[in-house]
């Protein structure tokens, strides 16, 4: 609240130094987010629904003249609009919104920076020095997120590198990469596979690259069955 009349003094004193009125509606609103909140603690400060104005569960306002609102993230309605700040919450709350989170971004791109920043900072708080009990349940419900974008880093590092590598190296280089990633792949490379290599690099550089791309999803009949008429 202190913050919230700093504010409203430093509006009402650039509006005396212009030599003009200031409106109730030129003055800023206090938002107060909380994972949880008591019933008892709502009244004590007045905080109201506004259902007349299409307000979601969740959200309390304060008496009219101290322009504020206090958000309950626990209680706010599991849908799409509200995972902004579901995912601030804690416990349950906050682990289910993760979760959701994950989801949605495997079908829309609107998710991927909400995604890269829970990944983020859970990536920032597992190098603290003293991890406490709150982080590690942090750790946990943000594990999804830096999971699944985690991934994304590692593919989009992996195109990066195969791109440069394919295009800017030597012909040996390439074939090291080739047998490299194969091998990361399947492990060792016996006979067959390594008579996999010459007829990849025979590939069209755009072809050969989606196909070390998605070589995790290949398995070693699938090559086999399409380049072993050559090995022979």
């Amino acid at each position: 609240m202190l913050k919230l009349y700093t504010v409203h003094g430093d509006l009402l004193r650039q509006a005396k130094r212009e030599k003009r009125s200031l409106s109730e509606k030129e003055l800023s609103c206090l938002w107060i987010l909380t994972p949880s909140c008591s019933a008892r603690i709502l009244n004590r400060f007045g905080a109201t629904t506004q259902e007349s104005e299409n307000w979601v569960e969740g959200v309390y306002f304060l008496p009219e003249s101290l322009k504020g609102a206090i958000v309950v993230i626990n209680q706010l309605p599991v849908i799409e609009d509200t995972l902004w700040l579901r995912v601030l919450g804690k416990g349950r709350t906050q682990k289910q919104a993760v979760e959701e989170l994950v989801q949605l971004s495997e079908r829309s791109s609107r998710w991927h920076q909400l995604l890269e920043i829970l990944a983020s900072w859970r990536k920032n708080i597992e190098v603290k020095d003293n991890v406490s009990e709150e982080d590690r349940e942090l750790i946990m419900n943000l594990s999804p997120a830096y999971l699944k974008q985690r991934e994304e880093w590692r593919q989009e590092g992996l195109q990066e590198g195969l791109q440069e590598g394919l295009q800017e190296g030597s012909l040996q280089g390439q074939r090291l990469m080739v047998a490299s990633l194969l091998e990361g792949r399947f492990g060792s490379l016996d006979e067959e596979l390594s008579g996999l290599i010459a007829a990849i690099m025979e590939l069209p550089l755009t072809e050969r690259t989606e196909l070390l791309l998605n070589l995790s999803n290949a398995s070693r009949e699938d090559l086999l069955a399409r380049f072993g008429r050559g090995l022979n």
